[in-house]
This record gives C-alpha cells, sequence and structure tokens, in this order.
C-alpha cells in the first residue's frame, strides 16, 4: 500500500479526516500513517510542546515508533531533561540521538568560532540538516508537528505534504491545532515539558539561537532574533 503514497509516487489522493473530533484528525492520521508506512516512518521530534503532544499520541498508535532528535550539541539543558523525561514516561519508544559528522571544534576549526552568528544558515546546514537528511534516508515518510497557525510560512501545510527538500512524504498530524488545545492537552495527561515554555519560550531551538518571544503575536518571534532568519531550513523547500 505505501508503494501508492511516496515520494516518487505522489498524487493527491491522500485521505481526509475530521478535523473536528476530539484530536482535530491528529490520531486519526497517525493511525493511517503506521497503517501505511509500518516501520518506513519516522518521528523527527525537537521535544517543544507540539513534540509532546504528538509523541503521546503516537504511543497510543505504536508504542515502539522510532523518534529521532537532531542533537546539535548546543541545546539547552532543559531540553536534554525532558527528553529523559519523556524515555521515562514510554518507555518503549525508540529515541536516536542524531549527532552531525562535525563536532562543534572541528566546525569551529573549519568554518569559524560561533558559526550560529556569522553563518547561522550554513550552521543549520551542518548540524540540522544534513543530519535529517541522513536520519529519513531509509524512511518513506517522516512526522512533523507543525501547525498551520504557527506562522505564514506553515499557513497552508496538510496532514500529508510532498517534502521536495528530503524527497518524503512528510506528515503533519497537528495542523488543525490551536497554541490553547496543545496546552491544554498536556496538562489534562499530565505530560513532562521543557521548563523553559514557563519561562517566557513558546519556541525552543539551539541555545544561541532561542531567546524568549518578544511579540505575543508571534510564538517564534524568540528564534533568530534580531535576523532575516526565520527557519532552520527544515520546512523550507
Amino acid at each position: 500500500m505505501a508503494d501508492l503514497y511516496t515520494y516518487e509516487n505522489w498524487s493527491d489522493t491522500f485521505p481526509e479526516f475530521d478535523s473536528k473530533d476530539e484530536t482535530k484528525g491528529a490520531l486519526s492520521a497517525l493511525r493511517w500513517a503506521y497503517d501505511t508506512y509500518g516501520d518506513s516512518i519516522i518521528y523527527a521530534s525537537s521535544f517543544g510542546i507540539e513534540g509532546i503532544v504528538l509523541i503521546d499520541l503516537i504511543s497510543k498508535v505504536k508504542k515502539d515508533a522510532e523518534i529521532v532528535f537532531l542533537d546539535t550539541g548546543v541545546h539547552f539543558k532543559e531540553t536534554y531533561e525532558v527528553i529523559d523525561a519523556i524515555k521515562e514516561r514510554f518507555p518503549d519508544l525508540r529515541i536516536h540521538m542524531k549527532k552531525p559528522d562535525l563536532t562543534l571544534a572541528e566546525q569551529a576549526e573549519k568554518h569559524g568560532d560561533e558559526l550560529w552568528k556569522s553563518q547561522p544558515n550554513l550552521c543549520c546546514q551542518i548540524r540540522k540538516i544534513i543530519p535529517l537528511r541522513e536520519s529519513l534516508a531509509p524512511y518513506d515518510a517522516w512526522i512533523s508537528g507543525l501547525r498551520r497557525e504557527q506562522s505564514e510560512s506553515r499557513a497552508n501545510t496538510n496532514y500529508f505534504n510532498k517534502d521536495e527538500k528530503f524527497k518524503k512524504v512528510k506528515v503533519c498530524p497537528l495542523i488543525h491545532w490551536s497554541w490553547k488545545e496543545i496546552w491544554r492537552y498536556v496538562y489534562k495527561h499530565d505530560l513532562p515539558y521543557n521548563k523553559l515554555h514557563d519561562q517566557g519560550y513558546p519556541s525552543i531551538g539551539c541555545e544561541p539561537c532561542t531567546a524568549p518571544a518578544y511579540n505575543v503575536d508571534d510564538l517564534r518571534s524568540g528564534r533568530w532574533a534580531g535576523t532575516q532568519k526565520v527557519e532552520c531550513g527544515l520546512h523550507e523547500s
């Protein structure tokens, strides 16, 4: 069945799901995705608040699902703490910590110190995009926590998307969820989450490139603050 729904055999015949049900179609989309792709799908998680919701939903569908975390080497300690908490809460999940080929010292020697300041796009390429491409290579599809309300660039995201960057099918179950609904779910199910969310960080990435949000209407305004950069490149064509 998955042969009908790959990047190479892309069509617009993916099923639609009821966006008004209890999980706004997320659980149905995940069930369909795992039924279709089996072991050929992986969730790439940053372990932000959307990721915590997705992990809980995924665990209801496939207890031993595979998850990859892009361990750039410059994450907040609180991010590693929540990963440990998730491992304890969901011990059957297979969580892979994917590191870049270059250590921070090797990167500094080759490109200069604090590359995230001088060439942030190159830094993301080395520490995020290339590692994710390597991680996704064996799979037909991957899951992402994108929501339509997060930013203008994500407003047209569908449950199933043709990912031109990684040549995969990208599954986005949370497209219809609001920020309030994400938090309501976390509190209802008493899920662990990154404590930086309580300190003004709605969106959390690498420590050098993440600050508290300065615009309450833009949850990602603390990412690469003071620059024109708005995405790490994982979700750009």
